[in-house]
């Protein structure tokens, strides 16, 4: 099996992209769940910003992991 490196570009692309999702499947959650009782604009704003906060740690533990074992 070849295996991929990792390298520094490479993990920060996967950071950036990483982020991005993160941000967007927050909006929509937030719209959701929220959307009704908030509005849509407040509830996506708010879930754009608190997305990032539960996805970022798992990409850092991912790329350390692929780190480790690649």
């Amino acid at each position: 099996m070849a295996g991929v490196e990792l390298t520094a570009a490479g993990a920060l692309v996967a950071l950036i992209i990483g982020l991005v999702c993160s941000g967007i499947g927050g909006a929509i959650g937030g719209i959701a769940i929220g959307g009704k009782s908030l509005g849509n604009e407040l509830a996506a704003m708010m879930g754009s910003f608190y997305g990032p906060i539960a996805g970022v740690p798992g990409l850092v533990a991912g790329l350390i992991i692929l780190a480790l074992i690649g």
